[in-house]
C-alpha cells in the first residue's frame, strides 16, 4: 500500500448554519450555531492543524436559494446557506491561531471588480505567511444577480468566457505589476522601492478596462493556490487552463475516474491536485457508525435539501408530484449537478427518487463504518478513481472532523498514505513541493516573466 501517493484532507464548510448536510444544526452536539464567532473558527481551525488537514475549503454563494416553490421561505426556515457571512473576514483570525493550514476561499469573479479583488487577495497572502488560496467560481444564482443590480445572470459558457479575461488581469496585477527585487532596488538608494521596477497595467477588453498599479508588494505566493469546481465541459477547459487543485463531486467511481482523467489529459504537463467531495460517519466499529448514522437522521432536513438542491440543480422541485418524471432542460445553475444527478438516478427520475438520496440532509451518501473501514474506502478512491483528497463536508460539528482526526487518520499514517508533519514553506510548496509561486506552462507565470524582461531591458 505504500506505493499510494500521499491523500490530501481539506475541510469543506461554509461560513453559515446548514451547509451541505441539512437539519444537523438541530442536533443537541452540533455548534454550528456559533458560527458567527471568532471563537467557533479559530477552534476549528487548530483541530485541523492538529490532524494534519491541508487545508479548510470555505464555500460561498452571494444569494438566496429561492428557486423551490419561488421563495426563500424554506431555505430560510432550514438555514440552508442563509444567514451566511463573508468568508474571507474569518480567515485572518484562523491564520493567526494555526502555523500551517492553508485557506481555499470562495470568491465570486461576476461581481468583483479585478483591482479590489487583487488587492483583498495579495493583503490575505501576505497576512497569512503564503497561506492563501482562491477558489475561483462564476455563480449559479439569479437570485444574487439580482441583488447586484441585474436581472438575471449571464449564460454559463459567457460567465467563463469573462473569467478567463478576468484571470488574466488578476494575473497582470499579481504577478506582472512589481517586480521581485523592487523593494531592495529601493533600499539600494535610501527609498522604500524603486519606481522604475513597478509596473502599471494596462488592459482594454471586451468586459474590463484597467490602467493602475497593484497597490500591494508582491506576496509570498503573489497568485494564490487556486481552486476551481467546474465540471461541465466548458468548466473543464477552464479548470485545465487555470487551476492548480479541482474539487470534484462524488458518485459512481467510473463516471468520477473517466472526469478525472479528462481533467488531467487537458491540464497536460501542469499538475493537478483533484479532490473529491465526501461526507464520512465514523465509529470505532462499525455498528458504532451505523448507530451515529441513524442518530445523526433523525435531525435531517428533506425541506432543506429540496431548498438547496432547487437552487443548485435549476429545477423547482416544488412543482413536481413525489412519482411525477422530472425534466430536466436547460439550466443556468450548476451543469455538472445536473449530469451527476442524471447518472445516479438515471434518465427519468422523480422527486421521490431524489429524496431517497437524502440520507444526511444532501445528495451526497456518507461512507459509514468503523476506522479501518473508512479508511479503505478513502484509499480505494484514490486508487480507482485517480484522485489526490477529499473536501469533507461537515455533519455534526466539531465531532464529525474530530473522529476523523482520531480515528481516520492515525490509521491512514500507519499505511503510509497521510503525512506526520506539515512540510515547510507556502500552501503551494506544501501541495506540491515546489517554490512559492506558479512556474510555466501555467499562464499567470508569462505575465512575470514578461514584466522582469521588461523592467530588466528598461
Amino acid at each position: 500500500m505504500t506505493n499510494l501517493r500521499e491523500i490530501r484532507l481539506n475541510a469543506f464548510d461554509m461560513a453559515c448554519v446548514g451547509h451541505i448536510q441539512q437539519g444537523l444544526w438541530r442536533h443537541p452536539r452540533d455548534q454550528a450555531t456559533q458560527y458567527n464567532t471568532l471563537e467557533y473558527w479559530t477552534g476549528m481551525a487548530r483541530t485541523l492543524e492538529r490532524g494534519l488537514f491541508d487545508g479548510l475549503f470555505l464555500a460561498d454563494v452571494l444569494g438566496v436559494y429561492d428557486v423551490y416553490g419561488n421563495s426563500p421561505d424554506a431555505a430560510i426556515r432550514e438555514a440552508a446557506q442563509v444567514p451566511l457571512l463573508d468568508p474571507m473576514l474569518l480567515v485572518p483570525a484562523m491564520a493567526a491561531a494555526t502555523q500551517h493550514l492553508g485557506f481555499g476561499i470562495t470568491c465570486n469573479l461576476a461581481y468583483e471588480t479585478p483591482y479590489l479583488f487583487a488587492r483583498r487577495v495579495s493583503t490575505l497572502d501576505h497576512l497569512t505567511g503564503g497561506r492563501a488560496g482562491w477558489n475561483i467560481v462564476t455563480g449559479y444564482l439569479d437570485s444574487a444577480a439580482r441583488a447586484m443590480g441585474l436581472a438575471a445572470q449571464m449564460a454559463h459558457d459567457d460567465r467563463y468566457d469573462l473569467a478567463d479575461e478576468y484571470m488574466e488581469l488578476v494575473y497582470a496585477l499579481w504577478e506582472g505589476s512589481w517586480a521581485d527585487d523592487a523593494c531592495a532596488a529601493g533600499a539600494a538608494m535610501g527609498a522604500y522601492a524603486d519606481p522604475a521596477r513597478i509596473r502599471r497595467v494596462r488592459h482594454e477588453g471586451p468586459q474590463y478596462r484597467l490602467d493602475a498599479i497593484h497597490l500591494v508588494e508582491p506576496s509570498p505566493q503573489r497568485t494564490p493556490v487556486l481552486f476551481q469546481a467546474g465540471a461541465s465541459d466548458r468548466g473543464r477547459r477552464f479548470a485545465a487552463r487555470h487551476a492548480e487543485c479541482v474539487f470534484v463531486n462524488g458518485g459512481p467511481k467510473p463516471g468520477v475516474a473517466a472526469l478525472v482523467a479528462d481533467l488531467r489529459r487537458q491540464a497536460a504537463a501542469r499538475p493537478l491536485c483533484i479532490m473529491v467531495g465526501a461526507t464520512l460517519v465514523v465509529g470505532r466499529t462499525e455498528a458504532e457508525a451505523r448507530d451515529k448514522l441513524e442518530d445523526y437522521r433523525r435531525h435531517a432536513s428533506v425541506e432543506g435539501a429540496l431548498a438547496h438542491a432547487s437552487a443548485s440543480l435549476g429545477i423547482d422541485f416544488a412543482r413536481y408530484g413525489m412519482d411525477e418524471p422530472v425534466q430536466a432542460g436547460p439550466t443556468q445553475a450548476i451543469q455538472s449537478n445536473v449530469d451527476a444527478m442524471a447518472r445516479q438516478a438515471g434518465p427519468t427520475w422523480t422527486k421521490r427518487k431524489l429524496i431517497d438520496q437524502f440520507v444526511l440532509g444532501s445528495r451526497q451518501p456518507p461512507i459509514v463504518g468503523s476506522a479501518e473501514q473508512v479508511a479503505d474506502a478513502l484509499m480505494g478512491w484514490v486508487t480507482d478513481a485517480d484522485v489526490d483528497g477529499f473536501n469533507l463536508s461537515r455533519t455534526v460539528a466539531p465531532e464529525c472532523l474530530e473522529d476523523v482526526i482520531e480515528l481516520v487518520v492515525p490509521i491512514l499514517q500507519e499505511r503510509g498514505v497521510y503525512k506526520r508533519a506539515y512540510a515547510p514553506g507556502t500552501y503551494r510548496e506544501k501541495l506540491f513541493g515546489a517554490g512559492p509561486l506558479l512556474a510555466p506552462p501555467h499562464p499567470a507565470a508569462a505575465h512575470r516573466q514578461v514584466a522582469e524582461h521588461a523592467n530588466a531591458a528598461g
